[in-house]
C-alpha cells in the first residue's frame, strides 16, 4: 500500500508552501483535491505551479452558490487533512463550511500563515518569500560586497515552509492513529525562516550583528567557491583535519604554522579572514579546475564545479537517482520537473500525474463523513511521544534532524563518535533536545553494543556515505536482524546511484553544482547563500522521511529502508526555477547584491536603512505613488529611490501601504529578538552562557493545538547519556564498566552552554 493511502486532503490553501505540502502527500498516495474560488486568482501561471500541484484533483466552486458551498461543507466533514493559509474557512467560505470543520473531530487541520498567525506585516498578507525575508532578517544576513541586504532568486523559505509543515502534519497523523483524534496544527512563515536559519539565530542577542560586506563568497577561507586557473569550484573544508589538509594541498603549510599558530580555526579571526583569503585564492588560481576537485576530494574533502541551473535536471547524479521526472501537462504539454527528493524504498512514492486543469474535477462526489472518536482527546508533550530514535549525524542537517523530532516529542539519542560530534563548537542550535552516547562505532564491541541500543527504538537516522554503514555492520540489513520493523533512514549527500555516489559533499559544494551560485551571483562573481539552506531544508526533509515511514510502520507494523539526499534537496528547493516547458517564463537571475528584479520589486534605501517592496499589481502608475505621498515624476527604479532616499523606514512602509503597496522595512537579526510580537509567539528561547551571557536560540517551530511541546531544549554533553542509555537497553552496570574501560564507549557530563566562532 501507499504511505497515506486513504488519506483524504482538502487543498483550500493559496500559498505556495500549502501546495507544496498537498504536492508531498500527494507524491505519498493521499487523495488531494485543490479547491479553489471562481473569484480568487490561482496563480495557475507560476512555472513552480506545474510542479506543486502534479498528481492532484481540481474542483472550483462559486462561493455565491448554495450547491457548491453544501459540497464543500460535505468535503469538510468527511475530510482528514485540511490545508489552508490562514485559519479563513469562515471568512473566506463561510460558517457552515468552519463548523464542518469543527465537528469533524478527526480533522488535522494545517494553517500556514505567511508570517505569523496574526497577520503579516506588510499590506493584503499574501505569501512573499521577498517581504518575509527582509522582515525576518534573513536578507541582511546574507554576505555581499555593500553590506545590504540581498534579494534571493530562489523561493528558498517557501520550501522549508512547505517542507517543515509536512513534517508536522505527519507527526500528527502518527499521533492520530493512536488516539483518533485530529487537532489544529499552525506552521508560520517564522517558522520557516526559524528552521532554515537556526545557525543566524543561535546567537548572543546583545551582541553587534556580524559584518555582512564580506563579498559573495562568504567568510570562510575554505569553505567558498574559489577561482582555478580554468574555472570555478567549490571547496567544502571545514574542521581542524581538512582545512590543515587544504594549506597543505596549497603549500600553504608553513604559513598556517607562522602566522596562524597552527591552528586553521585563526583564520575566522576579524584580523586574518581578509589576507588568509587571498592567500589561499592566489594558490588555487596556479592550478585547473579539475586538478583541484580531485585532490581534494581524494583527501576526502567534498569539492566540486560551479554549474549553471539550466545543466541541473540532466546531471547524472539527478537522472540515476530518479530525481527528474517527465509528465503530459494538459495545458503546458511535456513538462520536465524534479522528483521526489525522500526513497522510501518498500513504498515508495511516485509522481501521479500532471497538475490538473482547473474545474477538470468539478461534479466528483462528496466523501463520506469521519466517524466520532471515541473517549477523551489525550493531550501530550508533542505529537511523536513515544517514538524512540538513534541520530548517528555529524555537522549540521543530520543533527539537526535529530533535534527537528525532538521539538516534536521523540526520545532521541544523539550516537557520536568518542571524541564527539567535530561540529559541536559551532552546533550548538543544531544538537538540541538530543541525548548523548559516544562510542566507537568501528570496533566489534561498540558496534554490538549500538545494536544493543537498536532493540528499544523506532529508527535510526544517519549521515554516512553510502558503504560506511555496511562496513560498520549497521546498515539497514544488519539492523534488521536485531529488530525486523526498524525503521532506517540515510541522508547521502549525492544519492545512492550514479558516478558521484560514494563521494562526500556538503551544502556549499552541492550549492555550486545545482547552479544556484552562478544564478543567485554573475558569471564571473558567484554568490554563495550565507545560510545552510539545502543542510536545513534536508533536515526537515529527513524528518519528514522519518515520520512518513514511521506513519507507515504504525499501520502495518513493517519497517523499512529510507533514504534522500543533497543532491534531491536541491531539486526540490529550486523545482520552481528548474522546472522546463515550452514558453514557461524564465526563472530570474541575479547579480552581484542583488535587490529585485523591477521598479516595485526590490529594495530600496532610506535615510536609517533599506525597504523592501513587492506588489504583483502592474497597472500601478506614478501617479499612484504620488497619491500615498511619494512624490516620483515617473515609474522608474532611479526616481522612486531618489525620493524614497528622503523618508525613514517607517515613513516609508506608512506610505507605501496607505498606497496599497506591500512593503516592508528591512532587519537585521539583532531586531527580531526586540519585537514584541514575535516574543509573544515563542521565537526564541533564551539561556545564561557559561560566561555570563545570553544565548538566543530559534524558540517554539510550530503550534500544536493538543500535543504541544514547550520549553527549550538544550545540548547533551558527549556521553552524558551514555550509561542511562546502555542500561536502558538492558545492559547490566558490570557490562557497561567493562565497555567503558575497554576505550568502546565514553561517559561525559553536561555541555558547555557557549557558541563557537561563525563561519558563514
Amino acid at each position: 500500500m501507499d504511505v497515506l493511502e486513504g488519506i483524504r486532503v482538502l487543498d483550500l490553501g493559496d500559498s505556495a508552501a500549502a501546495s507544496i505540502v498537498g504536492m508531498i502527500l500527494s507524491d505519498f498516495g493521499a487523495e488531494v483535491v485543490k479547491v479553489r474560488a471562481l473569484d480568487i486568482d490561482d496563480k495557475r501561471d507560476d512555472a513552480g505551479a506545474a510542479v506543486w500541484d502534479r498528481g492532484k484533483k481540481s474542483v472550483t466552486l462559486d462561493r455565491e452558490s448554495t450547491d457548491d458551498l453544501a459540497w464543500l461543507t460535505q468535503m469538510v466533514a468527511g475530510a482528514d487533512v485540511c490545508l489552508t493559509t490562514m485559519d479563513e474557512l469562515s471568512d473566506r467560505w463561510g460558517a457552515p463550511v468552519a463548523s464542518s470543520a469543527a465537528a469533524n473531530q478527526r480533522l488535522v487541520h494545517l494553517a500556514l500563515p505567511p508570517y505569523l498567525a496574526s497577520g503579516t506585516p506588510w499590506a493584503g498578507g499574501a505569501e512573499s518569500e521577498a517581504l518575509l525575508a527582509a522582515h525576518a532578517g534573513v536578507a541582511w544576513r546574507q554576505s555581499s560586497e555593500d553590506g545590504a541586504p540581498v534579494d534571493s532568486v530562489y523561493r528558498l523559505l517557501t520550501h522549508v515552509h512547505g517542507a517543515w509543515s509536512t513534517t508536522c502534519l505527519i507527526a500528527a497523523l502518527i499521533e492520530r492513529e493512536r488516539s483518533g483524534w485530529g487537532q489544529h496544527v499552525t506552521v508560520t512563515g517564522i517558522n520557516a525562516v526559524m528552521e532554515a536559519c537556526v545557525s543566524s539565530l543561535t546567537v548572543d542577542p546583545n551582541a553587534p550583528d556580524p559584518t555582512t560586506a564580506v563579498g559573495g563568497f562568504g567568510r570562510h577561507p575554505t569553505y567558498r567557491p574559489v577561482r582555478a586557473a580554468d574555472g570555478w569550484l567549490a571547496c567544502g573544508a571545514l574542521g581542524g583535519k581538512f582545512e590543515t589538509k587544504v594549506f597543505e594541498l596549497a603549500g600553504l603549510r608553513d604559513l598556517l604554522d607562522d602566522r596562524l599558530g597552527g591552528r586553521s580555526g585563526n583564520m575566522l579571526m576579524p584580523e586574518n579572514i581578509s589576507w588568509v583569503m587571498d592567500e589561499i585564492s592566489a594558490a588555487f588560481r596556479t592550478r585547473p579546475r579539475e586538478y583541484w576537485i580531485s585532490a581534494l576530494n581524494a583527501n576526502g574533502i567534498p569539492a566540486g564545479p560551479l554549474l549553471e541551473r539550466d545543466e541541473w535536471l540532466d546531471h547524472p547524479q539527478v537522472v540515476l537517482n530518479g530525481l527528474r521526472v517527465d509528465v503530459e501537462d494538459p495545458q503546458r504539454g511535456r513538462v520536465t520537473m524534479p522528483g521526489i527528493p525522500i526513497v522510501l524504498t518498500a513504498t515508495p512514492g511516485r509522481v501521479r500525474g500532471p497538475a490538473p486543469r482547473p474545474g477538470q474535477d468539478n461534479g466528483m462526489e462528496p466523501w463520506d463523513p469521519q466517524i466520532e472518536p471515541m473517549g477523551t482527546a489525550p493531550v501530550t508533550a508533542g505529537p511523536l511521544v513515544g517514538v524512540k530514535v538513534l541520530d548517528l549525524g555529524t555537522f549540521v542537517a543530520t543533527p539537526y534532524a535529530g533535534f527537528l523530532l525532538s521539538e516534536l516529542g521523540a526520545d532521541v539519542t544523539k550516537v557520536e563518535p568518542l571524541t564527539g560530534d567535530p561540529y559541536r563548537g559551532s552546533g550548538f542550535g543544531v544538537n538540541r533536545g538530543m541525548k548523548s552516547v559516544a562510542m566507537d562505532l568501528s570496533s566489534e564491541q561498540g558496534a554490538a553494543l549500538f545494536h544493543r541500543l537498536v532493540g528499544d527504538v523506532d529508527a535510526v537516522v544517519d549521515g554516512m556515505r553510502p558503504g560506511v554503514m555496511s562496513k560498520l555492520r549497521i546498515d539497514y540489513e544488519s539492523l534488521r536482524q536485531t529488530k525486523d520493523d526498524i525503521v532506517s533512514i540515510s541522508l547521502a549527500a549525492f544519492g545512492m546511484e550514479g558516478p558521484l555516489a560514494g563521494l562526500g559533499g556538503v551544502d556549499m559544494v552541492v550549492q555550486a553544482m545545482c547552479g544556484m551560485m552562478l544564478a543567485q551571483g554573475e558569471p564571473d562573481s558567484p554568490v554563495s547563500n550565507t545560510i545552510a539552506i539545502l543542510d536545513t531544508t534536508a533536515a526537515a526533509l529527513s524528518a519528514c522521511a522519518t515520520v512518513l515511514a514511521l506513519f507507515h510502520k504504525q499501520r502495518t507494523g513493517q519497517g523499512q529502508r529510507v533514504w534522500n539526499s543533497l543532491v534531491g534537496t536541491a531539486s526540490f528547493s529550486g523545482d520552481g526555477e528548474l522546472v522546463r516547458y515550452e514558453g514557461r517564463t524564465p526563472a530570474q537571475r541575479g547579480g552581484i547584491d542583488h535587490k529585485g528584479g523591477g521598479v516595485l520589486d526590490r529594495y530600496y534605501e532610506v535615510l536609517d536603512g533599506w525597504v523592501r517592496v513587492q506588489t504583483a499589481d502592474t497597472e500601478l502608475t506614478a501617479s499612484d505613488l504620488v497619491a500615498a505621498g511619494i512624490p516620483v515624476d515617473r515609474l522608474t527604479t532611479e526616481a522612486v529611490s531618489r525620493a524614497l532616499l528622503a523618508f525613514t523606514a517607517d515613513e516609508a512602509v506608512t506610505a507605501l501601504t496607505n498606497g496599497g503597496i506591500p512593503a516592508t522595512a528591512a532587519r537585521k537579526v539583532s531586531e527580531l529578538f526586540r519585537d514584541v510580537a514575535l516574543r509573544d509567539e515563542e521565537f526564541s528561547h533564551f539561556r545564561t552562557s557559561d560566561i555570563g551571557t545570553t544565548i538566543a536560540t530559534p524558540g517554539r517551530y510550530a503550534t500544536f493545538s493538543r500535543t504541544q511541546r514547550q520549553g527549550p531544549l538544550t545540548p547533551a554533553g558527549i556521553g552524558e547519556n551514555s550509561v542511562d542509555a546502555l542500561a536502558a537497553a538492558g545492559l547490566t552496570a558490570a557490562e557497561i564498566d567493562a565497555a567503558v574501560d575497554s576505550g568502546a564507549v565514553v561517559t561525559g557530563g553536561r555541555s558547555p552552554i557557549r557558541l563557537g566562532a561563525i563561519y558563514r
